[in-house]
């Protein structure tokens, strides 16, 4: 398989995060991309031009994070990270939507703060930077039921946590979310997070 691939990219992050714990990660051949130039390799994968995109030995393509590491977690005999449908899948897949939202806010409010402000830049820069603040709120409510990255859930609030810790290090989540922190401190340490750190 081969992935199209930025190592700063969240996205990316989680889908060689969900391939270490499924013992994947051998299996794919990384081409670092830079999707903002739309190179060819890349929108013969993916017409949207993003990463993370994925090339079956087939030939099939697919694209965005969520169907990767669900394709992914169909692969080996590594417990699975996508629960079977019931309670506690759709609490993974809610948490997954939770943290891939927090990057959904951050990665365009980063681009917007390099830019001239205005009324509108001011208030969707506001906005987002509230939601991911609400999200987190929410996270620490469940904290304490959180394992060891055992789920698709646990893994994308992991990779969310550290994108913030990446780009927003002036903007502390950590105040008053203890149980979200000391979680997150414990699993950092775990070969799914602790070999993916981003770098850029």
């Amino acid at each position: 398989m081969r992935l199209n691939y930025s190592a700063a990219s969240p996205y990316v992050r989680k889908v060689m995060a969900c391939a270490i714990a499924r013992g994947l990660d051998g299996r794919i051949e990384r081409d670092t991309t830079n999707p903002h130039l739309s190179p060819p390799e890349l929108l013969r994968v993916n017409p949207l031009s993003k990463v993370p995109a994925l090339l079956e030995d087939d030939g099939t393509a697919l694209y965005d994070s969520p169907l990767i590491c669900e394709y992914l977690d169909s692969l080996g005999d590594a417990p699975p990270l996508f629960p079977p449908p019931g309670p506690a899948r759709w609490t993974a897949l809610r948490q997954q939507a939770l943290a891939d939202g927090i990057l959904d806010a951050c990665v365009p409010r980063r681009r917007e703060m390099g830019l001239p402000p205005d009324e509108g830049r001011t208030a969707f820069i506001t906005r987002q930077r509230e939601a991911v603040a609400r999200a987190v709120d929410s996270l620490e409510s469940e904290a304490a039921s959180f394992g060891d990255l055992r789920t698709i859930g646990e893994v994308a609030v992991g990779c969310a946590l550290g994108y913030l810790d990446f780009r927003f290090a002036a903007e502390p989540w950590r105040p008053g979310h203890d149980r979200l922190a000391a979680w997150f401190a414990q699993v950092s340490e775990l070969p799914p997070l602790a070999r993916t750190v981003p770098v850029g």
